[in-house]
């Protein structure tokens, strides 16, 4: 039997059940007692609430959110043709769309990881999402006069989505352990490229059944409202290190200077961070370009004909929208499986897991853009692989950062990670890879053979930049168990009698 509080019954509960607190923590069962009482309608519905606020029920709706977070992010890049149809700009105009995202998202990473770490988590991620969600729903009105207000809103966008990105992760880590907070981290993350793969959808399917490209704005939005109210009700905010048993032993924190300085020394945060820049850098450039680069190569073999009016063909954007949901779900549970399966091997398999990962899928990306030109098929195939390759190793880069950092630092560390990978990353790579294909074809405007392979030979510089990404993580196994041990020995001592803790600078 379950008691409340309030000195009320919960029916339905063994004497060996535990009840949810509204902090997320757990309150061992009480024995049956004469002076209980039966639980009145609206206390018992306030229990059945709490018994939904499981771990479990928490990682599923901060999934979805996530997954949302990312549908709405690439819902411009699948009408992305119509929008340049609509404003009238090119290529690097099209790609200052993404790249002003990304940088008020990176800008704004480290305000809400200092935050995060010091504030109610739920409340910060509810508000971010309901900010994101209104400012996308009100951009879908802008006319076709006002392009700078569209790259405005898309400003306001990312760091709405910041907020959440920032923080989320860290709930989950102190919600589950080991194995535990793997498969829980393999399937948040597997919301990128799930959202990413549905934004192509959405945003085409919308724009095809509303007849002008503003509908694909008006989608995400509804959802996005939904996740907020869900995240205020059903998940809890436990407290940090919880997960680790030193929740109780935190009675300070240090400075936000001092945490900065302990990261910047930490080995493999810095070099997966690096390698996650990396990631950033190619996922950004495709998930901008690779649609709009087979329009073009089709229209090199005279398969299909240029845009001139809208709206525009949604085919390519809903096939790579497909791929990507796809790719991203093997990926992840490929990188989830082989690297529990190494582990029994070396205790270096999570860096390791995805150095290989990344050499391999840079071979793949490289064939996109030999076989684009005479089969569109064979490029397909090649994205699928190169994809699924680079996929594998999201969740797996978040595990490593859960093991090297200590709890009370992490929504600071995974902040600036995603600062720094998309200040190195994405923040930059639509506009340059949209910049240098301008930059080609100034002397061939109407050759289309030269817009195809213009936007090609731009696209050529991310494989290199994958090959990087695999180096750094490389690096980063040489000195993984070094830094978990280190965060081990720190943890352990935050699990001492408060008057023996003693927090490593």
């Amino acid at each position: 039997m379950c008691v409340e509080s309030d000195g009320c019954e919960i029916e339905g509960c063994s004497s060996s059940d535990e009840v949810h607190t509204l902090s997320g923590s757990m309150s061992p069962a009480l024995k049956s007692s004469p002076d209980l009482h039966p639980c009145k309608p609206g206390q018992k519905f306030r229990a059945a609430l709490l018994r939904c606020r499981s771990p479990l029920v928490a990682a599923g709706i901060l999934s979805f959110g996530n997954v949302l977070n990312y549908m709405d992010r690439y819902t411009v890049a699948g009408v992305l043709l119509d929008i340049q149809k609509h404003f009238n700009v090119g290529d690097s105009g099209a790609g200052l769309l993404q790249t002003v995202f990304i940088c008020s998202f990176m800008i704004a990473a480290p305000i809400f990881g200092y935050l995060g770490d010091r504030f109610n988590r739920k409340i910060i991620l509810s508000s971010g999402i309901f900010f994101w969600s209104i400012v996308t729903l009100l951009s879908s009105f802008i006319t076709k006069d006002y392009y700078w207000l569209l790259v405005l809103s898309r400003c306001l966008v990312g760091i709405g989505e910041s907020s959440y990105s920032s923080i989320s992760p860290t709930i989950i880590g102190d919600l589950f352990t080991n194995n535990k907070r793997t498969v829980m981290l393999s399937v948040f993350y597997l919301a990128i490229p799930l959202g990413s793969g549905l934004g192509y959808i959405l945003g085409s399917i919308a724009k095809d059944a509303g007849g002008h490209w503003y509908w694909a704005l008006r989608v995400s939005p509804m959802f996005g409202l939904t996740a907020g109210i869900l995240i205020l009700i059903f998940v809890p905010e436990p407290k940090r290190g919880s997960a680790d048993h030193i929740a109780e032993c935190i009675k300070t924190r240090t400075s936000w200077l001092c945490d900065m300085k302990t990261l910047a020394k930490n080995r493999s945060y810095v070099f997966s961070s690096l390698a996650s820049a990396a990631v950033s850098f190619a996922t950004g450039a495709f998930g901008i370009w690779i649609p709009q680069y087979l329009v073009r190569a089709q229209v090199v073999q005279k398969t299909a004909v240029s845009c001139t009016y809208q709206p525009c063909s949604s085919k390519d954007s809903l096939i790579f929208g497909a791929i990507t949901c796809v790719t991203g779900l093997l990926g992840v549970v490929i990188g989830a499986v082989t690297t529990r399966l190494c582990r029994q091997k070396t205790e270096r398999a999570d860096p390791l897991v995805c150095a290989v990962s990344m050499l391999g899928s840079a071979i793949f990306i490289c064939l996109i853009f030999v076989v684009a030109k005479k089969s569109i098929v064979g490029a397909y195939i090649c994205i699928f692989i190169g994809e699924t390759l680079l996929f594998l190793n999201w969740a797996i880069t978040a595990d490593i950062l859960m093991y090297v950092v200590i709890p009370t630092r992490r929504a600071t560390a995974v902040a600036f990670q995603g600062f720094t990978s998309h200040l190195l990353g994405d923040a930059g790579s639509p506009y340059l890879i949209g910049l240098i294909s301008d930059a080609l074809q100034e002397s061939y405007t109407t050759s289309a053979l030269w817009q195809f392979l213009s936007l090609g030979y731009a696209l050529m510089l991310c494989p290199f930049v994958i090959v990087l990404g695999g180096i750094f993580f490389l690096a980063t196994a040489l000195f993984f168990l070094d830094d978990r041990d280190k965060a081990e020995k720190q943890v352990n001592q935050l699990s001492r009698p408060p008057s023996t803790v003693k927090v490593t600078k």
